[in-house]
């Protein structure tokens, strides 16, 4: 069986995308593992399934690039957003995308030539927001956990460029606190309006964003009171715009880039 598929980023954070009505995947976990090495696959930091959905106008399934499923990314939803737009498969400009950490709505700004140049997305209302005690032998004895549907430890550091992700990263990412494993942000203060952040993910390693994680990233700096609701996170690849509204919830804007359409046999 041959299946066509389409490489796309979000600030770097690169995916394979896969129209599941047309093209039916059996072993997502599998082919998310091997599609995604570099050396001997497409090369990605994982799988993206686009389904049809009972709940919203389409869903999203996401696959790690171990083969572990994810409930939410924030890169990957401004990506289905431009595909199922320019793909033709809708022709709103408001999706109701459902996730595993529930509906999520993509707002597409679309120029003259009809094309989405960027995406903002209502990512929900963070949650269980709270010091926590990371205790002796890491970077830094403290962080800050943050829901996004998702689980992050944001830990703010005075120069990013000191923080080893290779050898931090794993080690956080298992630490006793989360069994269910976590996402950690390294995070350095450039302003009241400016992160620069560094993300090592759940399941995939180092990247270079996470949507989630920038969202993460500002509700701990807001928290903390070291920056403003309405802030820049710069991340390995790019930049996103994040802003905590009065309403509570969290927007989060960027771009979405097709890189290439391929086809692989399974």
């Amino acid at each position: 069986m041959k299946v066509k598929f389409t490489k796309m980023h979000g600030a770097g954070n690169d995916y394979i995308y896969v129209n599941t009505q047309r093209y039916p995947i059996e072993n997502p976990e599998y082919l998310a593992k091997e599609w995604s090495r570099y050396h001997t696959g497409i090369g990605s930091d994982g799988l993206v399934l686009i389904c049809p959905s009972d709940k919203g106008d389409f869903k999203m399934r996401i696959f790690n690039a171990d083969g572990s499923e994810a409930y939410m990314c924030g890169n990957a939803s401004r990506c289905i957003g431009k595909y199922l737009y320019e793909e033709g498969l809708t022709n709103k400009t408001d999706i109701n995308l459902e996730t595993l950490s529930g509906i999520k709505i993509l707002h597409l700004h679309v120029n003259d030539k009809n094309k989405v140049e960027t995406v903002t997305v209502d990512m929900g209302i963070p949650s269980d927001i709270h010091n926590v005690s990371l205790g002796e032998g890491y970077i830094s004895q403290e962080g800050i956990a943050v829901s996004m549907g998702n689980p992050h430890l944001v830990i703010f550091v005075d120069n990013i460029n000191n923080v080893n992700l290779n050898e931090v990263g794993p080690a956080l990412e298992n630490h006793a606190l989360f069994p269910n494993r976590v996402n950690v942000e390294f995070a350095q203060i450039l302003s009241r309006n400016k992160i620069r952040m560094r993300v090592w993910e759940r399941g995939s390693g180092i990247t270079q964003a996470c949507g989630t994680g920038a969202c993460a990233t500002a509700v701990a700096a807001s928290f903390t009171n070291l920056c403003e609701k309405n802030v820049s996170v710069i991340m390995d690849g790019g930049s996103l715009g994040i802003e905590w509204n009065t309403d509570k919830h969290i927007y989060m804007t960027g771009t979405a880039t097709k890189v290439f359409d391929g086809e692989i046999s399974i």
